[in-house]
């Protein structure tokens, strides 16, 4: 069960290929963590609050994605390392350079705790 987020900041939402992404992200969460393409769902939220260092939130020079991928314990750290970088080429692949703006990308896997529960109706 990939239970994936994806946290982003303006001035992102115009950039980002939100459904190429987004199939290419469970394409690799398949190919490397064996994970079946109908496990998985990821929720895309934007922030319009993020701030970057000491800048004003109103002068847009800053994007901020963070990718956090959980996953099922019993991937070893190198499917987990994979999956981070595979991550960050696709988000460098889905957003495209924008004038004046830094894009800070992050990604992490991490291991769903053993008191995680779900249901599908």
């Amino acid at each position: 069960m990939p239970a994936i987020t994806v946290d982003y900041s303006h001035p992102v939402e115009d950039a980002l290929d939100v459904d190429g992404f987004t199939r290419a992200l469970h394409e690799a969460v398949v190919e490397i963590a064996a994970a079946k393409p109908e496990a998985c769902k990821t929720m895309i939220r934007y922030d319009n609050l993020s701030a970057y260092g000491y800048e004003h939130r109103a002068d847009a020079g800053h994007a901020l994605v963070q990718v956090t991928i959980g996953l099922l314990p019993g991937r070893t750290d190198e499917v987990k390392a994979r999956l981070t970088e595979a991550t960050l080429e696709l988000l460098g692949k889905f957003i495209p350079p924008q004038d004046g703006v830094t894009l800070h990308a992050s990604a992490e896997v991490r291991e769903l705790d053993a008191s995680y529960r779900k249901f599908d109706r």
